[in-house]
């Protein structure tokens, strides 16, 4: 079971400053790139969509200067019992072993141990690199991974950056639906897995399968997923620190750092400005509005 508890958020650190988040038609109509959902996408969707998931909302179609998210978070009551509950186990529990973990082992280990699982994932990324039409990129992260397997020693070593200079990517199935036009749904958060949507929760139906150890005995996955949760939790200590200091909401901090991230992994690195043309028009209204005519 992997665990990813609040601070998975904090990946969202690495995406650039603050823009306001479009809703879903406006996305698709801005991005040339993306296609437009076909039967075979609404078929897959259906399947993974669980029960308790459908009473998610769409994207809004309004917002308003002060949030990113419109009225995404349609069960944000809900969402917000769930946070607590996996803040407290946070800190009574993973953080303190996250920091004991990191006191007693040396950063080339753990290093090696994140570039291990970071391959264990990478069947994902490569099947999503041709579901999104990525074909260059599906075949020079099939050579990353056949070097890191290999050269690297089943991925210990990240010799495919280091040496070969092929630059590791990150796809997943819920940027695969959102290529094919898929909308995003409600905002959720999610119990001991974190922050999500209906359409990016999908993704675990197939990085699970893809995962060579989901086939192996039960005496060997638990340990496993163990350390891989304890590593995670590792990574993210000093980013973690950073939002427990600067956010006045932690909540609302995460959900707007996760949702600004997963834009920026939908559009790889490149997502779309949106609100600005609203707002330099109203400038011009002003400065045209306080302006004499004399005929």
């Amino acid at each position: 079971m992997q665990v990813y508890i609040t601070s998975v958020f904090i990946q969202s650190f690495v995406a650039p400053p603050y823009r306001e988040r479009p809703c879903a038609s406006s996305r698709l109509a801005l991005n040339k790139n993306k296609r437009t959902l076909n039967p075979a996408s609404s078929g897959i969707l259906g399947i993974f969509l669980i029960g308790m998931l459908s009473i998610a909302a769409g994207c809004a179609t309004t917002q308003t200067p002060d949030s990113t998210v419109g009225n995404i978070d349609t069960i944000e009551p809900a969402n917000r019992v769930f946070f607590d509950v996996n803040e407290t186990l946070d800190k009574h529990l993973m953080k303190p072993i996250a920091e004991a973990y990191v006191d007693m082992t040396p950063k080339v280990v753990r290093t090696g141990v994140t570039n291990f699982f970071d391959n264990l994932t990478y069947l994902n990324v490569i099947l999503n690199d041709f579901l999104q039409g990525k074909f260059t990129q599906g075949v020079n992260d099939s050579l990353r991974f056949v070097f890191n397997s290999t050269l690297g020693i089943g991925g210990i070593f990240d010799v495919a950056t280091n040496d070969m200079r092929l630059a590791k990517n990150e796809e997943d199935f819920g940027q695969t639906l959102a290529t094919w036009g898929v909308d995003e749904g409600s905002y959720l958060y999610i119990p001991l897995m974190g922050p999500n949507t209906v359409r990016d929760v999908t993704d675990k139906v197939p990085s699970t399968f893809l995962n060579p150890f989901f086939y192996v005995t039960s005496t060997v996955l638990f340990p496993i997923s163990a350390l891989d949760a304890i590593n995670k939790r590792a990574n993210l200590l000093e980013a973690s620190n950073i939002r427990d200091e600067a956010a006045i909401d932690s909540y609302a901090f995460t959900r707007e750092a996760y949702l600004q991230q997963r834009d920026f992994l939908i559009y790889d690195g490149n997502p779309p400005l949106s609100g600005y043309d609203d707002i330099f028009s109203d400038a011009e209204d002003e400065e045209s509005g306080g302006v004499l005519v004399i005929e």
